[in-house]
């Protein structure tokens, strides 16, 4: 829903909250489910076998943390739900009370594709993608706000006639 303010705009973006690769997910219950045996392994098998069974697991979770880093960054920039307080040059992300600015800088470009807003950097590198619009129409409108263009309110006059 997009509603003009005195200085620009205020959207609040309908997508779903970034969910965790499925993948991710498994790869840690099965992590959990290995600390658990590591426990019982420790106090029934021999030192060498806890050991190795230890081992394992900290091996495990060095690659649960690297693979949830790579997620993490392939995620960074992908803006799909909360509100825009959307500026001249600049945004504000709220994500469920986190506040996120975001000041654009004189290279950045500003593309529609689609119901969505990519912004890139100078060298053609994604910083941003907004998805979550309502309509074409907030997205078009979002991305004249950013590039300076003014946008104004349309004041119509309803009149009710009796029978």
């Amino acid at each position: 829903m997009l509603k003009l303010t005195d200085d620009g705009a205020k959207i609040t973006l309908q997508g779903q909250p970034q969910a965790l690769d499925n993948g991710l997910f498994w790869f840690g219950a099965v992590l959990l489910v290995g600390a658990v045996c590591v426990a019982l392994a420790m106090s029934l098998l021999p030192v060498r076998w806890s050991i190795g069974a230890l081992a394992l697991l900290i091996i495990g979770s060095f690659f649960f943390n690297r693979q949830r880093q790579q997620h993490k960054k392939a995620m960074a920039g992908m803006i799909n739900s909360g509100i825009l307080w959307v500026r001249a040059g600049e945004l504000v992300h709220d994500n469920q009370g986190k506040r996120t600015p975001i000041k654009l800088t004189d290279g950045d470009k500003i593309s529609l594709v689609g119901e969505q807003l990519e912004i890139v950097d100078r060298d053609a590198r994604r910083k941003y993608r907004i998805s979550g619009f309502d309509n074409i129409r907030e997205a078009t409108a979002t991305k004249a706000i950013l590039q300076g263009q003014a946008l104004s309110k349309r004041h119509v006059t309803i009149k009710m006639s009796s029978d």
